[in-house]
């Protein structure tokens, strides 16, 4: 736009007119300082202080968020909304004073272009500005306006060219919220509510106690003294923070201001992914054969709302755990024993024989979404931030985004499901817990019936089985957006659009995301945690240091929840296993927890060899005792393989002494298994075999 504003210097009439850019105006854009050389059409020639030219369109140099010309204000709407706030005598009398500051500069009340002809003491042609203004301020008097002087005219006409309309309204002083109420007071109750933050709260009057023992000890006994209550609680509510007011509950979901809630919209499988661990409101049999709450640690896939891994725990949830779900939820979950034709993935609403020719491992696979994750949404658990976790991620070249804290819409999507998997999965398993105490059983612990092992193969039946095949109210497709589909459908959906990316992970892999310690080699092996480790591997190595290992110690890969093997990194750069040396004493997978309550009930009373044989022996019976007894066939339920039908098969009959001995019960587990290998009924709990990470990966 080709037009000029008034003389350098001059005020402007209105704050449009210094917007104007001119031939010769300076204005600022892209973070410099360029003249209008020349304006044709659409486009302005701009020269630049070091003598550059650029030529650039209008509405890019408009566009600019830098964009102003220099010596003129800035551009913005004026805040009209804000007048309707002021009380109708004031607001009038803004209008009034717009109208007369109009005539003294443009002879007429309404401003340039109304109809009239100015009066004589107002013409902008006969009388100077001066003039007008003494002028309008000798007819405000006349008309009974107090206080009105040229000086007050010439003010009248500033704020309203630098404020607008809003500048004409009378500004007070604001009043205080604390009223008249003493600094010192004030002071002493913001002190007092210092002391009190993060501690239990008490009430407004045991903080008028507070204020008044700070008041005694900073000015003396007796020197101020303190409001009454009726005036100290309203002190005590202006000053407080809402939400740390005495009274308000110390810690509750509300104790953090609310956030807008906005919806987590991922396009691709893999894209984001949501991790969080909760306690499962079912009981289990924990190792040592007491009853436990285990913890369900899941990765919730946002984009088709599947879940892609699943690790139920005893107690305390590892780091490891965490990191070993980024290769469970990027490899082919295998097709147990037992499990249906229907679960295989050749019979999901997927490509099956285009994914097939891109990975054959998904042969056997269940039907579950593979996916590589690209982002993961953790919170600030310990287990999340650990190096371990940390380092798996990076190994994989994963991002890691924490969630903010306290903002549990964040990660919304995997908080609705650990609430679906309780309410439609560990309701109907025997030991149910209930959601909160008040609908808890009075026996829950008598109910129990499944190890966690077992619970582990019932949640992962019925997530392949129920869950993926459950219509989601989240999950539409853009040309059905009435029909609400299942997860596997949506995977189904997106994989034409963002396609398969097998992920070849083996048993190395694995190995690689187990924790690491670093230990000696002495000449009896490597002790960890009163457990001595030692093969053959390890003679060329005894007693001599690591070259490559933090003060000469050895990288160590340790499962803690399988403590009957180490992987040890020697210099050939691969991880050689290293069994216990009483490995042949435990039959079943033996943890740090279990461990360490054997250990504790088990007191040290002879030499260290011994002592640790007498360890073993002692888990073995534990581990032995802890297995949960087969019993007989149960009839068929409705429900099929569901969690019901196999909380029936999992009961005990309470069999005599003779029949609980760790013997019988090992003699006939072996019967069972040998009965079973030929039938199509499902197998009864065996005996645990030693994991090989490269015999697992074969099934990936």
């Amino acid at each position: 736009m080709v037009s000029t504003s008034g003389r350098p210097g001059r005020r402007p009439a209105a704050a449009a007119r210094g917007r104007q850019v001119k031939l010769g105006a300076y204005v600022t854009f892209q973070g410099g300082t360029w003249q209008v050389a020349a304006v044709a059409g659409a486009s302005v020639t701009l020269v630049g202080e070091d003598g550059r030219t650029a030529s650039v369109l209008a509405s890019l140099l408009f566009a600019d968020p830098h964009f102003t010309v220099v010596g003129s204000p800035g551009a913005g709407v004026r805040q009209w909304g804000l007048l309707e706030s002021v009380p109708e005598r004031e607001r009038e009398r803004a209008l009034a004073w717009q109208r007369h500051i109009r005539e003294i500069e443009t002879g007429l009340p309404d401003g340039p272009g109304s109809a009239g002809m100015p009066r004589p003491a107002y013409d902008p042609q006969r009388t100077s500005m001066a003039q007008r203004e003494q002028a309008k301020a000798d007819e405000l008097t006349q008309l009974g306006w107090p206080r009105v002087s040229r000086a007050t005219v010439r003010r009248m006409r500033a704020r309203y060219h630098g404020q607008g309309l809003w500048g004409l309204i009378p500004r007070r002083k604001p009043s205080r919220a604390t009223g008249q109420a003493d600094e010192r007071v004030i002071s002493a109750v913001l002190e007092a509510l210092r002391r009190q933050r993060g501690r239990s709260k008490g009430t407004l009057k045991g903080l008028r106690e507070l204020t008044g023992h700070i008041l005694a000890d900073t000015h003396g006994p007796g020197t101020v003294a303190l409001p009454a209550p009726s005036t100290f609680n309203r002190l005590a509510r202006v000053l407080a923070d809402p939400l740390e007011h005495p009274g308000r509950p110390a810690r509750t979901a509300t104790t953090a201001p609310v956030r807008p809630f906005t919806p987590t919209v991922a396009l691709q499988p893999g894209e984001l992914v949501q991790i969080d661990t909760t306690r499962l409101d079912v009981m289990a049999i924990g190792e040592d054969g007491r009853t436990v709450r285990p913890e369900l640690t899941i990765a919730l896939d946002v984009a088709s709302r599947s879940v892609v891994a699943a690790v139920l725990r005893e107690e305390g949830t590892k780091a490891v755990d965490a990191a070993l779900l980024l290769a469970e939820m990027a490899v082919p979950h295998p097709v147990r024993p037992g499990w249906g034709e229907q679960l295989r993935l050749a019979h999901a609403a997927v490509p099956y024989n285009r994914l097939l020719a891109l990975d054959g491992r998904l042969e056997l696979a269940a039907a579950r979404p593979v996916v590589v994750p690209e982002t993961i949404v953790i919170d600030r658990g310990a287990i999340f931030v650990s190096a371990a976790f940390l380092a798996a991620c990076e190994t994989l070249e994963v991002s890691v985004q924490p969630a903010p804290p306290r903002s549990p819409a964040a990660k919304g999507a995997v908080e609705r499901t650990f609430g679906s998997i309780n309410s439609l999965f560990a309701q109907h398993v025997a030991g149910y817990t209930g959601p909160h105490v008040l609908a808890r059983g009075e026996a829950v612990q008598d109910e129990a019936r499944f190890t966690v092992a077992q619970l582990q193969e019932l949640l992962d039946e019925w997530i392949t089985a129920c869950w993926q095949h459950r219509p989601h109210d989240g999950l539409r497709h853009p040309l059905l957006p009435k029909k609400a589909l299942a997860p596997n459908e949506m995977w189904g959906a997106l994989l034409g659009a963002c396609g398969y990316v097998p992920w070849p992970l083996g048993g190395a892999d694995y190995l690689e995301l187990l924790p690491v310690h670093f230990h000696p080699v002495t000449g009896r092996g490597i002790r960890i945690n009163h457990r001595t480790y030692d093969h053959a591997v390890l003679n060329e190595h005894r007693g001599r240091p690591c070259p490559a290992g933090p003060g000469g110690r050895w990288e160590i890969h340790l499962n803690p929840h399988d403590t009957r093997q180490i992987y040890i990194r020697l210099p050939d750069g691969r991880l050689h296993e290293i069994p216990w040396i009483h490995r042949d004493h435990v039959h079943a997978p033996m943890g740090e927890t279990t461990w360490r309550h054997i250990r504790a009930a088990l007191g040290r009373r002879t030499d260290r060899e011994q002592h640790e044989a007498a360890l073993a022996e002692a888990a073995d019976q534990v581990l032995r005792r802890a297995r949960p007894q087969p019993a007989p066939a149960a009839p068929d339920a409705p429900g099929g393989a569901g969690p019901q039908t196999a909380g029936d098969d999992a009961q005990t009959g309470g069999g005599q002494d003779a029949e609980d001995s760790p013997d019988a019960l090992d003699a006939r587990t072996h019967v069972d298994d040998d009965s079973q290998t030929g039938g199509d009924e499902p197998l009864a709990p065996a005996r645990f075999a030693l994991y090989d990470a490269f015999e697992e990966a074969e099934h990936w």
